[in-house]
């Protein structure tokens, strides 16, 4: 019931006059900073203001394209700074990883990380780490991100108020799983690694 809660708590957050806003912030800071996916916003949102469906998911995916240029920018020039917070976090070797990645696929694999659940900010950093040009990854992020939360926006519109009841009905579980997922990983990273 916890998700549930959270749920229905995000869905009057949606209707707030402000959300629009909130909602293009926390997309800016996934792909920078912020662990939360801005999903949990978004989906809420196209379901209480199904006439602007197109127009959040448009918000969405070019908040979360600038902050991925930030992230960028981050990698190329700061990440001095941010590697240590790279490391605690437990980062470290999805990173080393989306580095190598970067090296062999370039702009499919930032296309590809647009749709991924690893967090964004990840590959934003690390493709300014690995100096992958602007233009591919401006593109791959277009393209990626934008893909994800209009295809979202697709699923809301096609599947309407019983999407909306069917999503509502496995909240639980799909937030259980992520509880469970997180768990295991850092488990598995930490000490059987």
């Amino acid at each position: 019931m916890i998700f549930k809660k959270l749920y229905d708590r995000v869905l009057v957050w949606a209707a707030h006059p402000r959300a629009t806003a909130y909602m293009a912030g926390l997309s800016f800071a996934e792909s920078t900073f912020f662990p939360i996916p801005p999903d949990v916003m978004l989906v809420p949102m196209m379901l209480a203001r199904p006439a602007q469906i197109w127009r959040l998911a448009f918000i969405c995916a070019a908040a979360s394209v600038i902050g991925g240029l930030f992230g960028y920018v981050i990698g190329m020039w700061a990440f001095e700074w941010i590697e240590p917070w790279i490391q605690k976090l437990g980062y470290a070797a999805a990173f080393a990883n989306a580095i190598e990645a970067f090296d062999r696929w370039g702009f499919w694999f930032i296309l590809a990380a647009g749709f991924s659940p690893i967090p964004y900010k990840i590959f934003t950093i690390a493709s300014g780490v690995a100096g992958m040009p602007l233009l591919p990854f401006f593109a791959g992020s277009v393209i990626g991100r934008g893909g994800r939360f209009f295809l979202e926006a697709v699923v809301i519109k096609l599947g309407g108020e019983s999407a909306a009841e069917r999503l509502r009905g496995w909240v639980d579980r799909m937030g259980w799983l992520i509880v469970v997922v997180v768990v295991v990983a850092f488990v598995w990273m930490k000490w059987i690694r």
